[in-house]
Order: C-alpha cells, then structure tokens, then sequence
C-alpha cells in the first residue's frame, strides 16, 4: 500500500480479524514489551504493600522467585501456578499444626493474585491474561481452635510465669491478649502514647488497617505502665520490650509458646498459640455479653462480616464493652458504669 487504507479495505480487514475472534486491542498488546520478570517486579510490590501484607506474603514470593525469578510474569500459565502450589505442598515444612497444606497452598494464591493485580494496574499485563484469577483457592477447612478451658488457662499462666528468661514480660502478654483479645499484630504495634490511663482504653492498630480503643482492666494499664517505664520504650516506639530494652518482634511468640509446648502435653499437641486466647476470650463474652458485644470487643467491623445488613444495627459501644472485661476480670472499670 502506498497511501493511507480505504473505508473498504479498513472494513475488510475489520470483517477479517472479527471471524478470527482478534480485536485491535489483542493487535497492540501485541507489540507491547514483554512484562518484567518476578525477580524485577516483587521487590517493586513489595514496597507499595502494607507492612502486614508484605509480612504475610513475603515467605511466599520467596517460594515464587526460587522457581520462577527469571521468568516474564506473561510467561505464566494458570496451569503454571497450579504446578508451582503443588511442588510447594509437597515440600512443605511439617508442623505441629500443618493441615495437608491447603493453609501455604491458599496464601500462594493469594501473594500471586496481589503480585498480579498489580501488574495489571500498572497495565504490564491484561486483565484477560491474569493467570492468578482463574486458579481457585483450596476450601478452607475450619479451624481446630478453640476457647480454652480455666484449669487449662491456670495450667498455661503457670508455665508463663515461672519458665524462660522473662516471666515478667511473656504473663504481660499473656494478660494483654486474654483480656483485649488483640491479634499478635496489634499488641506488636502497640506505643506507650497510645494508653489512656484516666479511662483505662488502649489504642489497638491491627490486620487491614484497622484501629480501635479496647477497654482494659486498671491492673493491665498499671503493668503496662511501668513496663513502658522500666524498659525505656519511647513514645512513639514499640511499647513491648525486652530486658535489655530492645522491642519484641513475633520470634518473641515464637519463644514463648514453643515453651508452653515443652512443658504443656495438650498445648504442644493441639498447637495452642495466641489466637486460641482471641477465641477463649471472645467465646466468653458471647456466651454472656450476646453476639454485638463480642463483635465490638474483636474489633470486626462491617466490612468482614457475611451476617447481613442487620449487623449495622446492632453495634455494641465502648462502655458495654467496658462492662464485659469488667465481668471478665473481676474489676471495675471507669467505664462501665
């Protein structure tokens, strides 16, 4: 052709490509330079995550760069991934609590999806050539955990007490998840600026960004205080310290429950760890205090819930959730009047 195509000609080639199921836009992606490789392209995600979300997926796009690191993220197929989820379950380190693997095979899923949706926000990939979509994640089998029972409670806050290099600090944590019911996250971010001595209320900051003032009982904010005092922990710093001053990190819950494992048949066993306190806790505020009180006291908000529209209606405040640790702990609190 020597000049520009014809109306003619433009609709012939038009008819042509629609017969062969080709749009102009499969023509241009065409020509676009291949997307970069898992080796260029994690580190950029990982920036641009949450902390959380970087923590939570990390382990996971480490497994994805030893088999993939010098591949195209467009060189992947669903067929692919589901190779990739396999080989990992099949080498999966073997825990105490490790269940067939579903548990790494569903956060692979999930680090490749967010790996990929980003990539098709930054308009590397098509949406329509996204592998991560169209590979389902495994059923999610329902938890073992489970509230604990108070013999096993006593049995628990014994070994925490009176084993490991620093009693003092593990029974503080031990009391601040069975009455707060935090996630280890949000006792981790925890700062002394963020206590309210006079109401006795602690700022918690935990998963998706979500925060909230947690009543906690007199004696909890007093320990609190002090340890903020002995251990130096500045203001804006990580409020749980070591002896030497140094902040905790989760290898700190790692220590703490591998312990109450040792000395714990059942705990070692069942592989009890800070989330069966979440549950023991909020089990007993239900079970007393009704539904719309242990959602407020858990810090579930409207947006993580499959319960209905009703939910909205139902929201229990920050005083009778004051009421419920007063009942748990024994204590008065200022606002439970």
């Amino acid at each position: 052709m020597t000049g520009a195509p014809t109306q003619a000609e433009l609709a012939a080639a038009r008819l042509v490509l629609d017969r062969m199921g080709v749009t102009a836009e499969d023509l241009l992606n065409s020509i676009k330079p291949p997307a970069p490789t898992f080796a260029e392209y994690i580190p950029i995600v990982s920036a641009a995550v949450s902390d959380g979300t970087r923590r939570a997926y990390t382990p996971y796009w480490n497994r994805v760069l030893d088999q993939w690191a010098h591949i195209s993220l467009s060189d992947r197929s669903p067929t692919d991934i589901q190779r990739l989820v396999q080989h990992s379950k099949a080498n999966l380190t073997v825990r105490r609590n490790t269940r067939n693997g579903n548990s790494a095979a569903e956060h692979l899923i999930a680090a490749l999806r967010c790996l990929y949706r980003h990539a098709v926000n930054d308009e590397l990939i098509d949406e329509r050539s996204n592998p991560a979509a169209k590979v389902a994640k495994p059923r999610r089998q329902p938890s073992n955990r489970r509230a604990l029972s108070g013999r096993q409670m006593d049995q628990l806050n014994d070994i925490v007490a009176t084993t490991g290099n620093d009693p003092q600090l593990d029974s503080l944590i031990i009391r601040f998840h069975t009455e707060t019911a935090a996630r280890r996250g949000g006792a981790l971010a925890l700062r002394p600026k963020d206590l309210d001595e006079e109401q006795c209320l602690v700022y918690l900051r935990e998963k998706g960004e979500t925060s909230r003032w947690q009543p906690v009982s007199p004696t909890l904010i007093w320990h609190l205080l002090q340890h903020v005092e002995h251990r130096g922990a500045p203001m804006n710093g990580r409020l749980l310290r070591h002896a030497n001053g140094t902040q905790i990190t989760y290898h700190r819950y790692d220590y703490l429950w591998n312990r109450v494992g040792e000395n714990l048949t059942w705990a070692g066993k069942q592989g009890v760890s800070t989330h069966w306190l979440r549950y023991t806790t909020l089990t007993w505020v239900e079970r007393h205090f009704g539904y719309a009180v242990a959602r407020a006291y858990a810090g579930h908000n409207d947006s993580n819930t499959d319960a209905g529209s009703t939910t909205t209606y139902i929201r229990a405040t920050v005083e009778e959730v004051a009421r419920a640790l007063a009942a748990l702990t024994g204590e008065h609190h200022p606002l439970a009047a």
